[in-house]
Formats: structure tokens, C-alpha cells, sequence
């Protein structure tokens, strides 16, 4: 082996090497350089397509949110025209409604105006029909019957009207109720038990102890042939009469009682004239004959239809307020 070093280079070798060193150091600095200004150009045409590429993304982002914002505005002026539309209806139902409230508010109380005059055309029919049975019938009965039925349609009728009526009905029915029966009804009843009474009448007297010592002396002395009885102790002497007699008193007292019933007062009066009288034929002079004479007598002044200043102020009132009205 040689151990024997490689000679040194010349001078003239290194002057060339070194440019050479340095020509390569710096091409591959630029080449570094250019690599790197590659690289760079690269990333930020990578970065530039991206960018792009988001601006587009949110170039159209924006665009749809425009969209949607026109389409949003678009709907608030429709919900606004919407709006103003159905608050023009409202109001108009607003005031179709007041206009209908009022509407019913009238009928109602055009209504109840009707109901009230139906209320009072039916009381002043019932109190009028009660008058007229009272007058021409003397039906006290059914006058009350029609009165309470008065009361009732009078009931529903304000205060102002119907208090004053109400009060001068309760009046009127009070003063009905104190009739009792009725005149003719209590007429006839009176004229019937006089007619019972007559037929309880004895037919003949016996002559008191002081008659029979009064007789004069040609009637003692024609006793034993003829009896003389007066017509006041025994009335009429033969059956014939007699009967006679009871159909003339059951004919006057049929017509009394007709003229009681039609309330004919003079018609009344003349019928209770002849039963008197036939009565007086038909019985002897005697206490019972004469307290019936004086039954007949007070059955002459007995009213015939009733009498009350009370009756009828109810059905005054009516009119008059139904005049004013």
C-alpha cells in the first residue's frame, strides 16, 4: 500500500471551483426561490379559486336572502292590504252589528208595546163583558170569573200603567164580593120562600072567644039554618075558588119571577101587586099573611141589578189611558 498523500491541488483548479461552487449555490437558491415562488403562486391560486368559489356561495347566499326578503316584503304589504281589508270588514261588522242590536232593541220593544196593548185590548174585553153580565144578567159569578182573569192580564203591565189599574180592580173585585149572590138571585130567593110560606097559610080561622060573644042577635038567632063566617076568617068559601085562586098566584108568581130574571122592574113590582092581592083572597087575615104582604112590600124596593159606585172604575181608567195613548 502506498500511504503516500494525493498531491494538492493546484491553485489553478480551486480558482475554478469555487465559481462553480458559487454558481451552483446560487442556482439552486433561485431554484429554491422559484420553487417556493411556485408554490406560493399555487397556494394563493388555490386560495383565489376558493375565495371565489365562497363569494360565489355567498353571491347566491345573498342573492336568496334578497329573495326572501322581496318575498318577505311582498307578503307583509299583502298581510298589510290583508289587514287593512279585514279591519274595514270588522268595522263594518261593527256597525252592522250596533245597526242590528238597535234593530232588535226596537223589535223588542215594539214588540212588548204590542204584547202590552194585546194585555190591555183582553182586559178591557173581560171587564166590559163583566159589566154587561152584570147589567143585563146579574151574573156576579161569572163577572168574578172574568174579573180574575182581568187581574191576570193586567199583571205584566209596567207601574206606571198598571199599579193604578191593579189597585182600582182589587177595589172593584172587593165591592163583588160583598154582593154576595146578586140582587136577583137574592130576589128570587126571597120571592120563593114567600111563596112557601103562602102555601103554609091555614085556610080557615077559628073566631076568637071575643067575635063569637060579639055576634049579633039575627046571626044567633039564624045559626041553626045559615053560619056566617067572614071571608077574612076562612077566605075563599068554595073549593072552585080556591083553586082557582092558587093557579092565579102560581101564574103572578111565575111572571115575578120572569121580570126578577130580565131585572123589569115595574114588570116586577106589578107581578108582586097581584100575588098580594091574590093572596089576600086567596088566605084569611091572619099574622103570617100579613108579614108576607110586608116581605112583598120590601121585595118592591129590592134593588135589580147591583149598585156600587166602585164597579166599573176599573174599565174608566182603561179607556182613559187608552185615550191618551
Amino acid at each position: 500500500m502506498n500511504d503516500t498523500p494525493p498531491p494538492a491541488p493546484s491553485r489553478r483548479t480551486l480558482r475554478w471551483l469555487l465559481p462553480l461552487a458559487g454558481l451552483v449555490v446560487l442556482g439552486a437558491g433561485g431554484y429554491a426561490g422559484w420553487h417556493y415562488w411556485q408554490q406560493q403562486q399555487s397556494d394563493r391560486a388555490a386560495q383565489a379559486q376558493t375565495t371565489a368559489v365562497q363569494l360565489a356561495g355567498l353571491q347566491a347566499t345573498v342573492d336568496a336572502l334578497r329573495r326572501d326578503q322581496r318575498a318577505t316584503s311582498q307578503r307583509l304589504q299583502d298581510a298589510a292590504a290583508t289587514n287593512r281589508v279585514l279591519r274595514d270588514e270588522m268595522l263594518g261588522l261593527s256597525q252592522r252589528s250596533a245597526l242590528l242590536e238597535e234593530n232588535l232593541g226596537r223589535l223588542a220593544e215594539s214588540a212588548n208595546q204590542g204584547r202590552q196593548a194585546v194585555q190591555r185590548d183582553e182586559a178591557e174585553l173581560l171587564l166590559t163583558q163583566a159589566a154587561q153580565r152584570l147589567a143585563f144578567a146579574d151574573d156576579v159569578e161569572g163577572a168574578r170569573r172574568l174579573y180574575a182573569q182581568a187581574a191576570t192580564a193586567l199583571a205584566d203591565l209596567p207601574d206606571n200603567e198598571g199599579l193604578n189599574l191593579r189597585q182600582a180592580l182589587v177595589q172593584e173585585r172587593d165591592a163583588l164580593d160583598a154582593l154576595g149572590r146578586g140582587p136577583r138571585v137574592q130576589a128570587l130567593h126571597r120571592l120563593d120562600a114567600v111563596a112557601q110560606a103562602l102555601q103554609g097559610l091555614p085556610s080557615e080561622l077559628p073566631p076568637s072567644p071575643a067575635e063569637a060573644a060579639a055576634k049579633p042577635w039575627w046571626q044567633s038567632a039564624l045559626a041553626p039554618f045559615v053560619d056566617i063566617t067572614p071571608s077574612r076568617l076562612n077566605g075563599p068559601l068554595t073549593q072552585a075558588e080556591r083553586a082557582a085562586a092558587d093557579d092565579a098566584l102560581q101564574l103572578e108568581l111565575t111572571l115575578a119571577r120572569a121580570a126578577i130574571e130580565r131585572g123589569d122592574r115595574s114588570g116586577r113590582d106589578a107581578a108582586l101587586n097581584r100575588v098580594a092581592h091574590w093572596a089576600q083572597r086567596r088566605w084569611p087575615d091572619s099574622p103570617g099573611l100579613r108579614a108576607q104582604h110586608a116581605e112583598l112590600q120590601a121585595l118592591r124596593k129590592a134593588p135589580l141589578q147591583a149598585e156600587s159606585s166602585v164597579l166599573g172604575s176599573t174599565l174608566q181608567q182603561l179607556r182613559s189611558q187608552t185615550d191618551r195613548r
